[in-house]
């Protein structure tokens, strides 16, 4: 990997790890997200914690901060299609592993739906319908949020997009899932909270 494509994936990373739901729960004065609800930064637990209007800033946010990273860092790589893959799979791990939050952070999906919208932007549409209907159906949102985000890589393989941005979205949707290992074992459970529940207190 040459210099300039790891200094684009330091910056995507680094924007990427801008905490947006966690400065948005301070500014409505719910002081440190994590201590509430499910314990992470997303919009999710902002929905259940402070509201409709923090939780719509929140996702807005992660969105804007994922493409912003991929279009800032991609311009530092300069390496084409695999410069911004690169750097979208940094910018979701940066959402995730947060260096202004000790390395915590939210799961990904809302910043990886800006970062993916850049490299495979067809590919999001019916992943986009897959969430609608799973969270509709069920009120789950992280089942629709893991099954929306493995099919994103395999709409890209099949819409014909270039080999780095499908292998993006699939580091994107192996995060995602890593992310979701406890609500995994909730949903398996039957004890996953849905929309409209207060939220399960374990990260």
């Amino acid at each position: 990997m040459s210099p300039a494509v790891l200094l684009g994936a330091l910056v995507a990373y680094v924007i990427g790890a801008v905490p947006i739901g966690f400065l948005i729960a301070r500014a409505f004065g719910i002081g440190d997200i994590r201590r509430h609800g499910s314990g992470t930064i997303g919009m999710t637990n902002v929905l259940r914690t402070a509201g409709k209007l923090p939780a719509v800033l929140t996702l807005a946010g992660d969105v804007v901060k994922g493409a912003a990273a991929v279009v800032v860092g991609a311009s530092l790589a300069d390496a084409g299609v695999t410069g911004a893959a690169v750097c979208a799979v940094a910018a979701v791990a940066g959402n995730c592993w947060s260096v202004f939050l000790r390395f915590r952070g939210g799961k990904g999906v809302a910043t990886g739906l800006g970062a993916l919208l850049l490299l495979v932007k067809l590919a999001i549409v019916p992943a986009a319908i897959v969430f609608l209907v799973v969270v509709l159906t069920t009120r789950y949102v992280s089942l629709g949020s893991l099954l929306a985000s493995i099919g994103v890589p395999l709409a890209a393989l099949a819409l014909g997009y270039p080999w780095p941005a499908v292998l993006a979205a699939a580091a994107v949707a192996g995060i995602v899932v890593l992310r979701h290992h406890a609500n995994i074992t909730r949903l398996l459970g039957g004890t996953e909270s849905r929309i409209g529940q207060k939220a399960n207190s374990t990260p």
